[in-house]
C-alpha cells in the first residue's frame, strides 16, 4: 500500500514526485485557500480546531508544522496553543500566501515559515513539542522516510498528528466518491486552471492507507503509541503517534 502511494504522481510526468508536487501547489496556490474552503464547504476548520483540541492537552511550546500550506493548521494551532511554530512546506508559491496570511494576522512574531523537504527536516533530533501535518503525508515521495523525520524531530513522549483524507465507508461511500471523483476535479480544474491537481486529489486519497493500515505504518515507524479518530463519517482522520 505504501508503494502505490508513492506510485501516485500529480502529473504522471518523467520527474520526480516530489518535483511535481511542488509544482502542483506552485500552480494552484493563488486559489487553494478558496477551493479548500468550497470544497470542503468549511468543514476542514472544523477538523484543523478538532487536531488542535487534542494537541492543547499536550502544551506545546514550540510545534513544527510540516506541509503547512498556506499556514490554516500553523495559524490555528498558535491561536489555540499559544506556541511558537514554524511552518514549512516544498513549495515556495504556497509559502508567500501564507506569509501575507499571518502578516495580516499579526501573527509574524509567533510563527515563521520556512522552505523545506518533509523527508529531510532541517532541525535536531528531539527539538519539538509537537509536530503536525494536514493533508501533506499522501504527498511524500517516500511515506516511510517522512513519517520517520516526523518522529525524529519530536521529543520522546511527545506527539505527531496527522490530519488526512481518508475514506466513507457505508450507505454514504457511493455518494461521496462520486462527488470526490466527478464534481470536484470539475470545479477544481475550472477554478484553478490546473487541470490535474484536483484529479490527482481523490486519485491520491484513494491509494493512501487508512485507519488501522495506518496506524500500523506508524508503529511500524517506531512510534510507541498509535491512536485515531474518524472525522464526518470517516472522510478524514487524525492519527496521533506517540514518540
Amino acid at each position: 500500500m505504501t508503494n502505490d502511494i508513492n506510485k501516485v504522481t500529480p502529473y504522471n510526468s518523467e520527474a520526480t514526485k516530489k518535483s511535481q508536487v511542488e509544482d502542483m501547489f506552485d500552480n494552484i496556490a493563488p486559489k487553494y485557500d478558496l477551493l479548500n474552503h468550497v470544497l470542503s464547504m468549511k468543514i476542514d476548520v472544523l477538523w484543523r480546531n478538532t487536531l488542535v483540541n487534542m494537541m492543547k492537552k499536550d502544551n506545546p511550546q514550540e510545534v513544527l508544522d510540516v506541509a503547512t500550506g498556506t499556514g490554516d493548521l500553523a495559524i490555528t494551532i498558535e491561536k489555540g496553543t499559544n506556541a511558537k511554530v514554524i511552518g514549512l512546506d516544498l513549495s515556495q508559491q504556497m509559502l508567500n500566501v501564507g506569509v501575507i496570511k499571518i502578516k495580516k494576522l499579526k501573527l509574524d512574531g509567533k510563527i515563521s515559515m520556512q522552505k523545506g523537504d518533509a523527508e529531510n527536516l532541517p532541525f535536531e533530533d528531539n527539538r519539538f513539542d509537537a509536530v503536525s501535518v494536514a493533508f501533506g503525508v499522501r504527498n511524500f515521495e517516500n511515506l516511510t522516510k517522512g513519517l520517520a523525520e516526523l518522529r525524529r524531530v519530536v521529543k520522546d513522549n511527545k506527539s505527531v498528528y496527522i490530519l488526512e483524507f481518508s475514506k466513507v465507508e457505508g450507505f454514504l461511500a457511493p455518494f461521496y466518491m462520486f462527488y470526490f471523483k466527478n464534481i470536484l476535479p470539475a470545479i477544481g480544474r475550472l477554478v484553478s486552471k490546473d487541470n490535474r491537481a484536483y484529479t490527482y486529489l481523490p486519485d491520491s486519497v484513494n491509494a493512501f492507507p487508512f485507519g488501522e493500515k495506518m496506524r500500523q505504518i506508524l508503529l511500524d515507524t517506531g512510534f510507541k503509541k498509535v491512536e485515531y479518530k474518524k472525522l464526518s463519517l470517516g472522510i478524514a482522520t487524525i492519527y496521533k503517534a506517540t514518540k
